[in-house]
């Protein structure tokens, strides 16, 4: 019997880059699956939780709209902004105004231009952008710590301005009941009597549906500005601005653009906010809805979740007000209550997540994004070196029949 030696061909590793695309490729379906799993999650969640759960659900998605904005001015384009709040409070007036009546509120009349709420919403959102972009001469001239400073400006201006034009917000003691929003003709109020699946959906099934939209279209909006030319124009810009316009790039642009961007943001939130509420209401002192508490909350957001990264700031928002909303929902039922006397839930989330953000400074720079990632990447390893001593393996081994030597 003759000896028969087979060899396999030297195995030549792949270039870096295309051992990357190939990593891509072979995730990309567990990333569809994963993504299709949330979204059957977050349609199907109203129908088996209730009306306090619902109520809390939409304030994540109010925060992570508003986090989303934040962190493209910010993480993005390197620009540091503490105004969130104010843009905030200007979203939640224009639509009031936009899409309310002109009609008596307690001792003053307020103005209202009786547009469609989808009309009011969208001007609303327009309007925030262009109040941003009003921000760009302070913007294109100021950076780091000195530009936070000037737009924390714009909180106390707000303050200022919620209570000095009570024809607009409806004054700081009564404040103006927004128009419930509806779309073709569909109220996401209490308005008629809709039933899924024997489940009756009231108005805060209806506004969880209507702000989980809001918040993907958000979502995917951001992704794809990250990935197009203008985000690359914003990195650049973050990186160094000379070397961005040795290349090109408009600088002054870019951060006008920024801030226009995150402000439209906000507007979207500050929309949003109202209608969770149910009532447009300026503050009555600096640390309101609208106010110092706001702005930190959702620096706080973008921090935890990862600079520049749109999934963290939605993760960060989980964080800061899903601690918000969970203590409010449930100290009683997890005996907190004694334990917790003198501290209203909002104190107590400003201490979980100012303790959260200490330590994603100290030990994480990078936030939870970071850490997702390194999860993501370290079991794509394992799974690619899996794969390559079972291929290893069955090279080596010799085809059924063949003789061994």
């Amino acid at each position: 019997m003759s000896e028969t030696t087979t060899s396999a061909p030297p195995h030549e590793p792949a270039p870096p880059a295309e051992d990357a695309l190939r990593r891509r490729d072979r995730a990309r379906p567990v990333r569809i699956a994963a993504w299709v799993a949330l979204a059957v999650v977050l349609l199907a969640l109203p129908l088996y939780i209730g009306p306090g759960l619902q109520s809390a659900g939409q304030y994540v998605m109010i925060g992570g709209v508003g986090a989303i904005g934040l962190t493209l001015v910010i993480g993005q384009a390197g620009q540091l902004s503490l105004a969130h709040a104010f843009f905030l409070l200007v979203g939640a007036t224009a639509y009031a105004v936009l899409a309310g009546e002109t009609e008596q509120a307690g001792a003053e009349y307020v103005v209202g231009l009786g547009l469609p709420p989808l009309v009011a919403l969208i001007g609303a959102v327009v309007i925030s952008g262009l109040a941003g972009l009003a921000v760009a001469p302070i913007a294109g001239r100021l950076k780091g710590i000195y530009l936070g400073v000037a737009s924390l400006a714009l909180v106390f201006l707000g303050f200022y301005l919620g209570q000095a034009l009570p024809e607009l917000t409806g004054g700081a003691a009564s404040g103006r009941n927004p128009t419930p929003f509806s779309l073709f003709g569909f109220s996401f109020s209490n308005e008629g009597y809709l039933a899924v699946l024997g489940v009756p959906f009231r108005q805060s099934e209806r506004l969880w549906y209507l702000f989980l939209a809001l918040t993907a279209i958000s979502y995917l909006l951001a992704r794809g500005a990250v990935g197009s030319r203008v985000g690359r124009s914003w990195r650049a810009v973050r990186d160094n601005e000379a070397a961005a316009a040795v290349m090109g790039v408009n600088v002054l642009r870019a951060k006008a653009g920024a801030f226009a961007v995150s402000a439209a943001y906000a507007g979207l939130a500050g929309v949003m906010l109202t209608l969770w509420y149910g009532l447009l209401k300026p503050d009555e002192s600096e640390f309101g809805v609208y106010g110092l508490n706001a702005s930190i909350a959702f620096l706080a957001m973008v921090i935890i979740g990862g600079l520049g990264s749109v999934p963290g700031a939605v993760v960060g928002a989980l964080v800061v007000y899903g601690t918000q909303q969970f203590l409010t929902l449930f100290a009683s039922d997890l005996g907190l209550g004694d334990a917790l006397s003198g501290f209203s839930p909002t104190v107590i989330s400003l201490y979980v997540y100012g303790l959260a953000v200490i330590a994603v400074v100290l030990f994480e720079p990078g936030g939870l994004a970071a850490i997702g990632r390194r999860l993501i990447a370290a079991a794509q390893r394992r799974s690619a070196g899996d794969k390559t001593r079972t291929g290893t393996t069955e090279r080596r081994s010799p085809p059924p029949g063949e003789d061994r030597p």
